[in-house]
């Protein structure tokens, strides 16, 4: 693994200054860059929720630079939570960044849970973004029908006990979505991935050996 440089610092938002981490690496070849969004702030949910970091993880294990960031009112971040209306401004925020940053390279947005229902929203049409990872999808809560209209690159990794997002509400809806789309359902799992975050991993890695496969494959170890 080459070195890992972390950069933690502020995104411009509308709402204000965001609490921003950026990982990347000295590698100076790699095939997009990846944007992780975070669980619901009103429940505790951070950029260093474990779901996030295990995505980012796994991103970043492959050479991927990964930004992350908390949304508006949020860790460090100024401003007020607005009800997943003013978030889509501060994923906007940070897709300006990394487009800026990294030159016009695809990017990945991954959600998980409140940050796919908001990330998603953004990404599948935004044209800077190529394809999406929506994990623990809140069906149960939130309206998700906006991803029929998705013709981008889709995954969604489910737990098969989420609470907050049962397959009865999510697999019609996954039905109906567009091509191409794969969804991984993780058995036994909550909406947290509790004591499964290793397998919600693998599910990420691999849908993206299909496309960009590596010459080994990462071993990262669940950070308690």
């Amino acid at each position: 693994m080459p070195e890992v440089f972390h950069r933690n610092f502020f995104l411009k938002g509308r709402a204000g200054k965001l609490e921003a981490l950026l990982w990347t690496t000295a590698a100076a070849e790699f095939p997009f860059v990846a944007l992780v969004c975070h669980p619901h702030p009103l429940f505790g949910g951070t950029m260093h929720n474990k779901v996030v970091f295990q995505t980012a993880k796994t991103l970043h294990l492959r050479g991927i630079p990964v930004l992350r960031f908390n949304f508006r009112g949020t860790g460090l971040s100024e401003g007020e939570h607005d009800r997943g209306h003013g978030e889509q401004d501060d994923v906007r925020a940070a897709l300006d960044y990394l487009a800026a940053e990294f030159h016009g390279r695809p990017i990945l947005l991954a959600g998980f849970s409140f940050g796919s229902w908001v990330g998603m929203r953004v990404g599948c049409v935004d044209a800077r973004v190529t394809e999406t990872i929506g994990i623990g999808l809140p069906v149960d809560n939130v309206d998700m029908s906006f991803l029929r209209g998705c013709r981008k690159e889709k995954l969604i990794v489910q737990g098969g006990n989420d609470q907050y997002g049962s397959l009865a509400n999510l697999e019609p809806l996954f039905a109906s979505l567009r091509e191409p789309k794969r969804l991984a359902v993780i058995e036994g799992a909550d909406h947290f991935f509790t004591g499964r975050l290793l397998q919600a991993g693998a599910a990420i890695d691999s849908w993206l050996d299909e496309r960009y496969p590596v010459s080994t494959s990462p071993n990262g170890r669940e950070i308690d």
